[in-house]
């Protein structure tokens, strides 16, 4: 239990971070891009964020040492923000963002991954997350209510990205060694070079590709949330609430999330992924078809379910279908493939939907592709029928 502080805290300044990702889409719309360039500059964001993950992830789990690659995300961070700032021109901005996003989605499954070895089997992953969550309310209230520059331009947000950085840097550095080591208590020996070789074919099974291309459905359909949201309550309803918003969204989302190890002990993370998703799409059909403030709030509480119940059971999945060595590569795996490109295509997509259909028609086109995650489950439970293909996490037997 000594080191449940220094994680809580670690995820309180870690999200402290992420809160200022909803903002992007309005710092760059500040500096005269299109919703098309816009989209186009925040799918380089998503992109450099597959490929940061998986460099910075392979030295960790080849050292088995989580805290120089952190350190490194942050530092990759940090040296993006100037040119961010300064550059106007279309490319140059593309390539402040990739340096951006290499930095940016490196951070979470690195700090997931060393948190789920650290933790061990007994630990509750859910309640240590809820820290993220209230970070991210937090933040999105000083933005809304404080007299501080909110992060909706090029320069305010560079700022709060330096300031956040820091103190998340500096949570990361205060955590013991012997936490953010592979090597920790928790953490089983590693095996033989040989034997993870032999391991590595076991890697890629039907049901991790199977599970990642669920998650990859309904993080696509987020991505409408996740990149535009922003620009459609200031563009479409006039509404400037988003701190408020994001803010409700966020505490909708901590009951479901401290109750997700018993609800995964009970029903399992795949069940839970396809309940995630059937409530994406009813989300998203709420804001296509009702561009109303009193709609908005009501599918904002649907994030409860949307996120809430769905990044404690992406997490678990991957937990199960991969081995405490190659963590942070299966950490990697769930936020670049899963999620990181899913966000790549969304972006490119919404961006050119919003130009020439409007909001309303991004959202109804976005709410179909849920649709495909659903598909996938009732494949994977046919073929478990049918040839007893395992699922990890069904059984309480199997739980962590």
């Amino acid at each position: 239990m000594r080191r449940f502080p220094y994680f809580t805290v670690g995820f309180f300044c870690v999200y402290a971070v992420a809160s200022l990702q909803p903002y992007l889409a309005l710092a760059l719309r500040y500096k005269g891009l299109s919703p098309s360039q816009t989209g186009i500059a925040l799918s380089v964001f998503e992109a450099a964020g597959i490929a940061g993950p998986f460099v910075f992830g392979y030295f960790a789990d080849r050292w088995g040492r989580y805290k120089p690659g952190l350190i490194a995300a942050h530092i990759v961070l940090f040296l993006c923000l100037i040119p961010l700032l300064l550059f106007r021109n279309p490319l140059l901005i593309a390539l402040s963002m990739a340096a951006l996003g290499a930095g940016f989605r490196s951070l979470f499954p690195l700090f997931d991954a060393v948190t789920t070895i650290s933790i061990g089997d007994s630990g509750d992953y859910g309640r240590l997350r809820c820290a993220g969550s209230a970070s991210f309310i937090v933040m999105m209230l000083l933005f809304q209510f404080s007299p501080l520059p909110k992060p909706d331009t090029p320069a305010s947000a560079v700022s709060w990205f330096g300031v956040t950085g820091l103190c998340s840097l500096t949570a990361i550095l205060i955590i013991p060694a012997g936490f953010t080591n592979i090597a920790g208590r928790n953490a089983p020996e590693r095996p033989p070079e040989t034997e993870r070789r032999r391991n590595g074919n076991r890697f890629w099974t039907p049901l991790l590709i199977l599970g990642l291309l669920m998650i990859a459905f309904s993080r696509l359909a987020m991505t409408s949330v996740n990149s535009f949201f922003s620009l459609f309550l200031r563009e479409a309803v006039h509404w400037d609430a988003l701190g408020i918003m994001l803010s409700l969204s966020a505490g909708s989302e901590i009951p479901l999330m401290f109750l997700s190890k018993p609800l995964i002990r009970r029903f399992g993370p795949l069940p839970l992924l396809a309940v995630s998703s059937a409530a994406t799409s009813i989300r998203l059909g709420i804001y296509g078809l009702f561009p109303v403030k009193g709609c908005i709030i009501i599918a904002q509480l649907f994030h409860s379910l949307c996120y809430g119940l769905f990044y404690p059971a992406g997490i678990a999945f991957i937990t199960a279908c991969v081995p405490p060595e190659r963590r942070a590569l299966g950490m990697s795996l769930y936020l670049s493939l899963g999620n990181g490109l899913p966000t790549f295509v969304g972006t490119i997509l919404g961006g050119f939907i919003i130009e020439r259909l409007g909001y309303s028609a991004m959202f109804g086109v976005f709410a179909l592709f849920p649709l495909g995650a659903l598909g996938i489950f009732a494949l994977i439970l046919n073929v478990r029928k049918g040839y007893a293909l395992p699922c990890p996490l069904d059984t309480k037997d199997n739980l962590t």
